[in-house]
């Protein structure tokens, strides 16, 4: 598994995703959004691997969309359209795949950068980065669903506010408004994040797995529909080996092995 903008470290039933573009802030240009695409369906495809936690090298997590590229490329809109579409592409591969995917927020988190945390299934950052929307800074509007995704993470009024002004949040506002899981002291985070990691990937990866496909269907839903969704995936769960197993480690009174099936 080799690729020139990610580095990918495999431990203990998590894989340790890091962009690797520290020169440019770690910015998603096309070449980058292709091989997270790629990776994250490979690692999605592991049996090893329950869960994957994103990072980025350097001073930033990321700073979203590689304006450079943009820059030069705003005169073909086919070009631009495409681009467009690998942030959707990215970000929706990210949030529908089975394995549960953290985003360790090392350092800033802007525009297309917070909107990769957003399609994260768990957040948590260093207590002195800076999170925000600042597409209207520069006259751009959110283009990779965060006009979507935030207003579903925290109060509207909130997340019109940050996508209107392009402000930033520290780390602590953006724990507050719920945007991430946690602030973490910078020289804890990764203690931090492992020991989540840690839980984790003791837990059932089948659970897991219909746990997140209930919520991210049932948030597009009305809570009936809903309901019906949970119904469904709970019936599919209880004949999977990870189902049986927790019931029998349960009735033994030891430790579940779930073999992730």
């Amino acid at each position: 598994m080799n690729y020139s903008n990610l580095l990918v470290e495999k431990k203990k039933g998590a894989a340790w995703l890091t962009l690797n573009r520290p020169d440019a802030m770690n910015a998603l240009d096309p070449d980058t959004h292709k091989q997270l695409q790629d990776c994250m369906t490979e690692l999605d495809n592991d049996p090893e691997v329950r869960v994957i936690v994103i990072t980025g090298a350097g001073k930033a997590f990321s700073a979203g969309g590689d304006l450079k590229w943009t820059l030069a490329h705003q005169d073909d809109p086919i070009a631009v359209a495409e681009y467009g579409q690998l942030f959707h592409d990215t970000f929706f591969l990210m949030e529908h795949m089975s394995k549960i995917n953290i985003a360790m927020i090392n350092g800033h988190a802007l525009a297309g950068g917070l909107e990769l945390a957003e399609a994260c299934d768990l957040a948590y950052a260093a207590d002195d980065v800076n999170i925000g929307d600042q597409h209207a800074s520069i006259g751009l509007i959110p283009s990779g669903g965060g006009s979507q995704r935030l207003p579903r993470l925290i109060p509207l009024r909130v997340a019109r506010e940050l996508m209107f002004t392009g402000d930033w949040l520290t780390a602590k506002e953006a724990e507050r408004w719920g945007i991430i899981n946690k602030a973490v002291p910078r020289e804890k985070l990764r203690e931090y994040v492992e020991g989540v990691v840690d839980k984790l990937v003791q837990r059932s990866p089948m659970a897991s797995k219909y746990i997140k496909y209930s919520i991210n269907r049932g948030m597009q839903v009305d809570l009936y529909t809903g309901i019906e969704i949970e119904k469904a995936a709970s019936r599919a769960h209880f004949q999977t080996q990870d189902a049986h197993e927790g019931l029998k480690s349960f009735q033994e009174r030891r430790k579940p092995n779930f073999p992730g099936k």
